[in-house]
């Protein structure tokens, strides 16, 4: 299964003790990711042991890392003893978590719980992956400028974020004044696999959920900014085209300041159209 260039593994997580559908686990390949997706129906009784905290605070769809840590309960360690010749025997070249998952069903003594693969998401799955995250772009002044899977694109402020991290259950205020503090841990901001959040240099999450139910809607498409993007950003070549000048040229217009590339490359730089019209009438 894939939803644009993630692929992943999709496995539904059943009681065998009760008869019940647990939810759903994803795996997606390529960043070796988990995500959990529990049914809406569970309660504290019936959810996982590990992931009671979340379902009693009304949160469903589990963090990559808590995700991780309930597969990871129900393996092999990667540290016992003798995991070389486990490995060996299960013909595997190295340790692999979804490998050795499917090994076991997923099977645990501390419960009832096994997995089971499937070949389509859930509906109820699919519905909440419509607030994903399609793209994020780390602006000026702390705002995140978020495209969501459904459409909807909004800038959030996360100064607005932090002072109401008490709300957001699956991200301290402590970790978001972080990001605020640190301009280069802020640019490194992008999408998790599947949309399912915005992480800084791999360590701090900021999930979909708390994006989606801040900040100021902008009434654009993600098709509009990419139309803005081909219309409007220009490489050196064609720069240097409509201002008829050779790269030498081009390189002396902008130590001198007349123009300025939006982003820089020792193969050539970017500018905005608008930038190198108004450079070609002065």
């Amino acid at each position: 299964y894939s939803i644009g260039i993630c692929v992943m593994k999709i496995f539904e997580i059943l009681d065998k003790e009760n008869n019940l559908s647990i939810g759903a686990l994803l795996y997606y390949e390529k960043s070796r990711t988990f995500v959990i997706e529990l049914q809406d129906s569970l309660d504290e009784w019936t959810a996982p042991l590990l992931l009671t905290s979340f379902v009693k605070k009304g949160i469903f769809t589990i963090p990559r890392e808590i995700s991780a840590l309930w597969v990871k309960e129900r393996i092999i360690p990667s540290g016992r003893q003798n995991i070389d010749a486990i490995l060996k025997t299960h013909k595997l070249r190295e340790y692999d978590e979804m490998k050795l998952l499917e090994l076991s069903g997923g099977r645990c003594s501390q419960d009832g719980l096994y997995i089971k693969k499937i070949s389509e998401l859930p509906e109820y799955v699919t519905v909440r992956m419509r607030r994903n995250l399609f793209d994020c772009i780390p602006c000026e002044d702390r705002r995140l400028l978020c495209f969501f899977a459904d459409g909807i694109i909004k800038m959030v402020d996360l100064h607005d974020l932090s002072v109401r991290a008490e709300e957001n259950v699956c991200v301290a205020a402590t970790e978001i004044e972080k990001i605020l503090r640190n301009d280069a841990l802020y640019r490194s901001g992008k999408i998790t696999a599947g949309g399912y959040s915005v992480t800084f240099n791999d360590s701090i999450d900021i999930p979909a959920s708390a994006l989606y139910g801040r900040g100021v809607l902008i009434p654009l498409r993600h098709d509009d900014f990419l139309s803005f993007l081909k219309s409007n950003v220009l490489d050196t070549t064609q720069t240097c085209g409509i201002l008829q000048c050779s790269r030498q040229n081009l390189a002396y217009m902008v130590e001198q300041k007349k123009l300025a590339p939006v982003k820089e490359d020792v193969r050539g730089s970017l500018y905005l159209k608008g930038d190198v019209l108004r450079a070609n009438f002065d």
